[in-house]
Formats: structure tokens, sequence, C-alpha cells
């Protein structure tokens, strides 16, 4: 809720088949009320990946061997995502730059999980919900 006050936009890493399990379109929702802004996972459950970038959080995956264990992540980190103004296209890789607690920076690339023209639209407008309102409001 800190976080949230201060309006920093928050990250959350993952390890595998993120989203397993859970109650789907709610732990979206939830995702997206606590101010998370991406989500970057070694693989997501299907329907879970969907259901995120519809409530305008952005799904990224690791590339080049890179998990949240090898990061080594404590919580410390600050996370920059850059790549996602202007020309992004479906499926794209897009710098972040991982600066550590002591100084260190780390950059990788991540897969960026918006897997269509459609889905860029619906995180450009806020998610699902947005992007209808602002389509009706037009009409």
């Amino acid at each position: 809720m800190d976080y949230q006050d201060a309006g920093t936009p928050l990250v959350i890493f993952a390890g595998e088949q993120y989203g397993a399990g859970s109650s789907r379109d709610w732990a979206a929702k939830g995702t997206a009320l606590l101010g998370v802004k991406a989500v970057v996972a070694e693989s997501y459950e299907r329907i879970h990946r969907s259901n995120l970038v519809g409530m305008g959080v952005i799904p990224f995956e690791f590339t080049g061997g890179d998990t949240r264990k090898s990061l080594g992540l404590t919580g410390d980190e600050v996370i920059s995502i850059t790549g996602l103004a202007g020309d992004l296209k479906p499926l794209s890789e897009v710098p972040c730059t991982v600066t550590y607690g002591d100084g260190t920076v780390k950059e990788i690339a991540l897969k960026c999980r918006i897997d269509t023209e459609v889905e860029i639209e619906y995180v450009e407008n806020g998610g699902v919900l947005h992007y209808v309102l602002r389509n009706l409001a037009k009409a």
C-alpha cells in the first residue's frame, strides 16, 4: 500500500506456469488493483496471461536463460522496462534494467507476451473495460 500511495508502479517476478491454479480473472483483477503494471515470469498459464492483458497488466517472459532465481532478487531492486512506447509489436523483445540495492546494474532482455495487435490496444487503454468504454464514447 505504501508503494501504491507513492505512485510507484510494481513488477512481479514469477516462476513457471504463473497463474496456474488461481481463480484466474480475479487473480488478474487483484494484481491490477494492487498497482502491478507488469509480471515477468518463466512461463504463463494460458488463460491467466490473457486475463492480465485484459486488466492492463503487461506479461513478460524471461529470455536468454535468465530466471527469477538466477537474478538473485531480494526485493530491493529498481526495475526499468523500456521499449514499450510507440512501435511495440506483439511478442517483441524489450530491454530491462535491474538495479540492485548496492548499485550493481544488470541488463536483460524480456519477451513481451502481448501476443496480438488487439491486446496492444487493450494494454494501451488500461485494459479491456477501458478500451470498450473509450470506443463507446467515440460512437
